[in-house]
């Protein structure tokens, strides 16, 4: 039985339940993180934990636990549910209001924490490379709503998403205003060229964490790292592309747009990566038990 973790108590899935008035359901008024576990250990815990408070406090979203309560939350929901592996969903919503749209209303966030059993994102698409599309979807603009919070208002990314779909690709490659390279529906984008590693900065595009993690992983590795802006140019004449997040990890991309990329196979540095992630997710985390 999948227990989840609401308001300080933990539920059966079937039972758990928010109001209908929780204006994370009504307006996507909240924050959430995706957190990994491997082999029993959690993965980056204090830098997820760390983003999700950045997020809250962006938005003025008071969460009513300590950074160190929420790690010990997420900890104990995974060993309420015997999870040694594991995708792990912490939310803050604003919590319960009226049907209006002033968060004054809202007295008391709501805090959930979802874990699961979770397997490898795209199957065999790791070992063959994913197909990417560009789509018409812009991403939200900076001074609009900042990518950078990483919040329950992720439409977004799904009519990104949805659009890939559509067009047959496996991933989508979201663009800003401007034409440049902000990131895919759920993961940062990676370009390599004679050996160097290029990334977006992230002003339009999310802090992602394990982007963090593969930067530091390859600069360790002897890899320069750089981050530029970037057109889908650079992308079309890479001679690898890989994207990586919590729930894709590392993944290769090897046909963008119809072009295919590099040998249309994984190439050598991300597959370096590959092996070099998974070794780091395997060896390090805060234990569970």
């Amino acid at each position: 039985m999948n227990l989840i973790y609401i308001n300080g108590k933990f539920v059966p899935a079937e039972e758990a339940a928010v109001s209908v008035f929780d204006h994370g359901f009504l307006y996507g008024d909240g924050v959430f993180e995706g957190i990994r576990a491997y082999s029993g250990r959690v993965f980056w815990l204090k830098e997820h934990v760390k983003r999700l408070f950045d997020s809250a406090q962006a938005i003025m979203l008071r969460v009513p636990l300590t950074q160190e309560e929420m790690g010990q939350a997420i900890l104990e929901t995974l060993r309420q549910n015997n999870l040694k592996d594991a995708y792990i969903r912490p939310i803050v919503t604003r919590g319960v209001g009226d049907l209006g749209l002033d968060p004054r209303k809202c007295s008391l966030s709501t805090v959930i924490i979802i874990a699961t059993e979770w397997g490898a994102m795209y199957g065999d698409l790791y070992e063959v490379g994913l197909t990417a599309v560009s789509v018409a979807v812009r991403r939200n603009s900076p001074d609009a709503l900042p990518p950078n919070v990483k919040s329950l208002n992720y439409l977004n990314n799904i009519m990104a998403k949805i659009e890939a779909n559509i067009k047959g690709g496996n991933e989508a490659i979201i663009l800003d205003s401007q034409g440049r390279i902000s990131e895919g529906s759920g993961d940062n984008i990676f370009v390599i060229k004679d050996r160097k590693i290029y990334t977006p900065y992230t002003m339009n595009n999310l802090k992602g964490i394990t982007r963090e993690a593969v930067m530091e992983l390859a600069r360790a590795r002897g890899y320069e790292v750089l981050e530029r802006d970037l057109g889908l140019f650079d992308l079309y004449t890479g001679d690898e592309v890989f994207v990586t997040g919590t729930a894709a990890e590392v993944a290769p991309v090897t046909k963008i747009d119809g072009r295919i990329i590099g040998d249309g196979k994984p190439g050598p540095v991300t597959r370096d990566l590959m092996a070099t992630f998974k070794e780091l997710t395997q060896t390090t985390g805060t234990p569970i038990y």
